[in-house]
């Protein structure tokens, strides 16, 4: 067993192979770039080394760096996490020459995967089954188009190297396939350095249905079951389970030896997931093989109770698979929530900014939170916006989800916007929970988890203004302490008044709702006065905001944080946003430059689709955003004129920035 190695990674990931690492009594070397200096999995490792400025470009894809930063610090071999350099053949031919184990495959099964249609003609001769479909060299557009109309629409678009949901476009009439091509071109070149394509059907309702496959140096291989990863949004997953609903021993049997044969085909070693499309009626076809630990894999843990980390470094040692195919279960369902800092209400804008208060579920048997962030740490634009991983597991599927449920109830995030309110609605879809699934789910459920907004219910008002009062009591308490005379009555906040009565109004504000709060003082209780009734309200505060508040009879537990003029309530799982508004501030008009479009998120400008002076139809595409190595495209907010564009190509924006000079027609 290795002595040492290096972690060519970042964030959770990274903090994920340390833990089993330190278990096996392996010291590891963490790398970072100047964002990430004072980042969890560096204050893990027991080394680390600094490798450059931000950007991935200068900092984790720089091969040259990692190696030496293994060398200098007499690594034995690289775990490669994933995205980044793990699917890199040049990464693993440059460890190889450099004497370092590499923790993966050969470069000869890393090369034969990492082009989507190589793997195609491999799997085709290896017997797996295949999607029809367009897999050539000839990357002419036209000749792209031709064969897209002969596969008959919808068709997908997929980025030949890569994964992630990244360099993919559906494209459902052939009009529109020009534009879908450009667009998918310049992602797949911008996240992998090349732009070739292939073309294949698009399955209506398709499963996507994956197999954990692992191998040895001594020729053993094994299935470690199937992973459901059907719900997506953007062709990313965002909910992931094991095993798939649905699934007979006598298919899961047959997609199993058909992912060993994948990986047999190209001489596999290590952890692998080879993944496919699966019809409602049990077919299934090879889509891709991931050449390395998949984000998901801790479902496939959950219920096999293994580590494949552990896995990882005993056969990268040489050491043979610890088990065989006979002695391997399914034990239980497990599950697996992305938490992002992402809003869903704007199409998964990514999120960024510092977590000033982060407190995941408590840690068990049944929940476990994979994370490479803790409160205070920021979400930069730099990277990845996920905050965690969130697994749950259970005995079967129904109590599982139950489990879940309670978990991202119990989530706790301020700071960023996030996705967790979204993964509880999507969690308690009837879709979802009845196991109806495909990858298109949540398009097709849209009404049930984006449902209009209502508005807020009188208990939050309640307790936003019971949390307000308390903080201010506890303050003064804490002055009090401080000061030299504890017992002046200046700290009391009984709400006393001379000659008049001990009452006062808070003054609350959600979005367009606003809400005066009649606050009355009864001893160390209030009575608070909320939209014409009144209610007798007492209750708890510790140092973290959380509470338990009674009144109307009822007792309920809440978590009330302040960051500045905000409220964050956390109440019956869901969480609400409010401002403490002082009365005796009053803002101006306006806002916002008149006739401009703002930037919903920071991020690069990287294409001006319109000209300048150009007139064009409301919808019509402006300016393209990359953020996070996602692309976001400006339209236009109605017919009418370009006037100027306010950044150029390259160019950095904030979020809210003004983009574009737009002049709407007259009506």
């Amino acid at each position: 067993m290795f002595e040492k190695i290096l972690i060519a990674n970042r964030g959770e990931i990274a903090c994920r192979v340390i833990q089993t690492a330190r278990r096996m009594g392996v010291r590891t070397v963490a790398v970072y770039s100047e964002a990430d200096a004072s980042a969890r999995h560096v204050r893990l490792a027991d080394e680390a080394v600094l490798i450059g400025p931000a950007a991935v470009r200068e900092s984790y894809l720089v091969i040259d760096k990692i190696i030496a930063a293994a060398k200098a610090t007499g690594a034995q071999a690289i775990h490669p996490g994933y995205g980044f350099l793990s699917e890199n053949e040049a990464f693993c031919e440059a460890c190889e020459r450099e004497g370092l184990v590499f923790i993966g495959p050969p470069v000869s099964a890393i090369r034969a995967m990492g082009s989507k249609s190589e793997a195609k003609k491999i799997m085709g001769a290896a017997g797996v089954p295949l999607t029809p479909g367009y897999h050539g060299d000839d990357q002419d557009p036209a000749l792209l188009r031709t064969e897209a109309d002969a596969i008959g629409y919808p068709v997908l678009i997929k980025a030949a190297a890569g994964g992630g949901g990244k360099g993919m476009r559906l494209v459902e009439r052939g009009e529109d396939f020009a534009d879908a091509l450009a667009s998918c071109k310049r992602e797949a070149a911008s996240s992998f350095g090349d732009d070739h394509v292939l073309i294949e059907k698009y399955i209506t309702r398709p499963r996507h249905v994956e197999i954990q496959v692992f191998g040895d140096t001594h020729g053993n291989c094994v299935y470690l079951f199937e992973r459901d990863c059907s719900v997506q949004r953007r062709h990313q997953k965002v909910l992931e389970e094991a095993p798939a609903p649905g699934m007979t021993p006598e298919r899961r049997a047959a997609m199993g030896q058909a992912a060993v044969d994948a990986a047999k085909a190209v001489g596999y070693v290590g952890a692998g997931t080879v993944e496919f499309i699966a019809n409602q009626d049990g077919s299934f076809y090879f889509m891709e093989m991931n050449t390395r630990l998949q984000v998901e894999h801790p479902v496939t843990e959950m219920i096999t109770g293994l580590d494949l980390v552990e896995w990882q470094l005993r056969v990268a040692s040489g050491e043979p698979l610890p088990l065989a195919q006979e002695q391997l279960a399914i034990r239980g369902h497990a599950l697996e929530a992305r938490i992002y800092a992402e809003d869903p209400a704007k199409g998964f804008l990514p999120s960024t900014g510092r977590l000033l208060h982060l407190v995941p579920p408590a840690a068990s048997l049944h929940v476990r939170v994979d994370t490479g962030v803790e409160e205070g740490d920021e979400i930069s634009p730099h990277y990845d916006p996920m905050i965690a991983k969130l697994i749950v597991w259970d005995v079967d599927r129904e109590r599982a989800l139950s489990r879940m449920l309670q978990a991202l109830a119990d989530y706790r995030v301020v700071g960023v916007a996030n996705n967790i309110e979204f993964l509880s609605r999507l969690v308690a879809c009837p879709a979802f929970s009845s196991a109806d699934l495909d990858t298109g789910l949540i398009e097709r459920e849209k009404d049930y988890l984006f449902p209009a907004e209502h508005g807020t219910p009188r208990e939050v008002w309640l307790v936003a203004a019971l949390a307000e009062l308390l903080r201010e009591r506890a303050q003064a308490e804490e002055s009090a302490r401080r000061d030299a005379d504890p017992r002046s009555p200046w700290h009391a906040r009984d709400g006393w008044r001379l000659n008049a009565s001990a009452h006062r109004d808070l003054l609350l504000r959600r979005g367009d709702e606003q809400q005066t709060i009649g606050v009355a003082y009864r001893g160390a209780d209030y009575v608070l006065s909320v939209a014409g009734s009144s209610a007798a309200v007492r209750g708890e505060r510790d140092a973290r905001g959380v509470m338990r508040v009674e009144f109307d009879g009822r007792r309920m537990d809440a978590t009330v944080i302040a960051a500045g003029e905000k409220r964050h309530v956390f109440l019956d799982g869901r969480t609400w946003q409010l401002a403490n508004v002082d009365p005796l501030y009053h803002s101006g008009e306006g806002g916002g430059a008149e006739g401009g479009l703002l930037a919903p998120m920071p991020g690069k400008v990287i294409a001006l689709v319109a000209a300048e002076g150009a007139k064009v139809e409301k919808g019509a595409p402006l300016m393209i955003l990359e953020a996070m190595k996602m692309e976001h495209t400006i339209t236009a907010p109605a017919a009418g004129t370009v006037k100027a564009f306010r950044f150029a190509v390259g160019d950095q924006v904030g979020d809210g920035a003004e983009l574009v000079d737009f002049e709407a027609a007259k009506a």
